[in-house]
């Protein structure tokens, strides 16, 4: 949350990971979303499913663009053997995710608008 000028301290770290994430992961409760909606959809269609890994996708994408840690592993100076690659990974999975959920949506409105 360095958006918002906050730094974890050490003793927080389990619970900022459940309820707050961190600078490159989302929060257990994101995450458990997400799996409960991957295996939901896994198993069959689903537009519940669907839709909310497309909302958890474009939250993820925003995350992402907020923190310091991430913008700065972007640029020229910041690149990091190890932290690029993952925030790199992180923010275009995150796209696809929501690329992937939201895109049924647009293209269902579209069909009902003609």
């Amino acid at each position: 949350m360095a958006l918002l000028g906050q730094r974890g301290r050490p003793e927080d770290v389990v619970r900022d990971s459940v309820f707050n994430g961190t600078a490159l992961s989302a929060p257990i409760t994101v995450l458990l979303t997400q799996a409960v909606a991957t295996v939901r959809l896994a198993k069959s269609p689903s537009p519940v499913a669907a839709r909310t890994l497309g909302v958890l996708g474009a939250t993820m994408t925003c995350g992402y663009l907020v923190e310091r840690e991430f913008r700065t592993a972007m640029t020229p100076a910041g690149l990091d053997p190890v932290v690029t690659p993952i925030a790199a990974a992180g923010i275009a999975l995150s796209i696809a995710m929501a690329r992937s959920g939201l895109q049924p949506l647009a293209l269902e409105a579209l069909s009902t608008h003609r």
